[in-house]
């Protein structure tokens, strides 16, 4: 990995601190040139013809997708963002009156929502993982709860997006496994960030994004359906990509995982999706991840020096996303702050209605949240912290 290379391919490092990885980061070069290549040629050739010319590299993108997280294309999914991936693997799920869904305490508003929706609807069962002393799902926990027949899917996300800790996914796949029930994966927060690998976490979906760690286009991300599972599986929208009409009265759903994209599409972010995960792979996931956990711990380190900083983050196995409080400060104030510095710095703030269960665990209403990447530096990180010795206190 050549961290000069990456800052060379990141315009923006020249004019500002960007933690906000966790949110959306900063586009390389590469996929750039990729985006407003196809732009430039849906302007001279128009969208379907460029479309045309294009088959061949839009085959790729899932071709890509599969080498990322070890699983075959035809399992992979290109939709328009991450929830609605996740929504079309959840809500595809023949879940019935009295089914019973293991999730975890750093589950996402965003995911949660759904259950209280099909609770509703339904009749289902939400029933919430106990953590261990570190902070993360509770393995004996989760092996106990799997003991009830009821059980019919687990759902979480390996990093919350309020930080936390990292989930040991692949422990809870195989007593999912084992106990034959589903596992539903929110990769949002880990897929560009660490090594993401179907085959050994045994996950049945995942559903990821373009815009996080992996450093591609806003409004594109992916489903990933195991294939045994992907032809169970009816989603809760067709279109004529989706499935064929046979005759005025019959039609068939397509028998891989594209059964669940629809027709219309940005085919220039899809590009870009592809480009992205072709630049991290050129850079090395395992390389990426050793060099986000050093940057974190080292602001992790310098954070606990600056009076009034409280650091957040809990786990065993801590990700890219440092989390803390500023007493006397709100994080948006401190967002503001840092913002306003000669050179901008990036974070945002973490609140209490995206991780709801987590924070009210924690007696938080909100974080201040800096989200590293590889292309970071320890200078960048000596900036913040003077930045916020130096800020105002209310």
């Amino acid at each position: 990995m050549n961290i000069e290379q990456m800052r060379a391919d990141t315009q923006a490092v020249e004019h500002l601190i960007h933690f906000n990885n966790a949110g959306a980061a900063l586009m390389p070069k590469p996929v750039i040139e990729v985006m407003t290549g196809h732009l430039q040629r849906e302007a001279r050739l128009g969208g379907y013809e460029a479309a045309g010319q294009q088959a061949l590299e839009l085959d790729n993108v899932y071709v890509s997708i599969a080498r990322l997280i070890n699983a075959r294309p035809d399992e992979i999914a290109v939709i328009e963002n991450a929830t609605r991936a996740w929504d079309m693997a959840f809500y595809s799920l023949p879940l019935r009156p009295g089914d019973v869904v293991l999730t975890s305490t750093t589950e996402y508003a965003g995911n949660y929502i759904p259950y209280l929706q099909l609770k509703k609807q339904r009749g289902i069962e939400i029933r919430i993982i106990p953590n261990d002393e570190q902070g993360q799902v509770s393995l004996s926990a989760l092996k106990v709860l799997l003991e009830d027949d009821r059980v019919a899917l687990v759902s979480l996300p390996v990093i919350a997006t309020n930080g936390g800790p990292v989930q040991p996914i692949e422990e809870i796949g195989a007593l999912a496994r084992t106990a034959d029930v589903l596992f539903l994966l929110d990769a949002c927060q880990g897929l560009g960030q660490m090594p993401i690998d179907v085959q050994k976490i045994g996950c049945h979906m995942l559903a990821a994004t373009s815009r996080k760690y992996l450093r591609g286009p806003r409004g594109m991300g992916f489903l990933y359906v195991e294939r045994s599972l992907c032809q169970n599986l009816e989603p809760v929208f067709l279109d004529l990509h989706a499935a064929s009409l046979q005759t005025p009265d019959t039609f068939n759903i397509r028998g891989d995982a594209k059964r669940f994209e629809n027709w219309e599409c940005n085919v220039a972010a899809k590009l870009g999706l592809g480009a992205a995960v072709d630049y991290a792979l050129a850079q090395g996931i395992e390389p990426i991840w050793q060099r986000i956990q050093q940057l974190a711990r080292y602001l992790r380190e310098r954070l606990t020096l600056v009076p009034g900083v409280t650091v957040r983050d809990l786990g065993a196995l801590t990700s890219g996303i440092v989390t803390f409080t500023y007493q006397g400060s709100s994080s948006a104030q401190v967002q503001q702050w840092l913002a306003s510095q000669k050179k901008r710095i990036n974070v945002t703030t973490s609140t209490l209605r995206s991780t709801m269960l987590d924070m009210q665990r924690r007696d938080l209403l909100e974080v201040s949240r800096a989200s590293l990447h590889a292309y970071n530096t320890e200078a960048e990180i000596e900036t913040l912290i003077a930045a916020l010795t130096h800020m105002p206190r209310t």
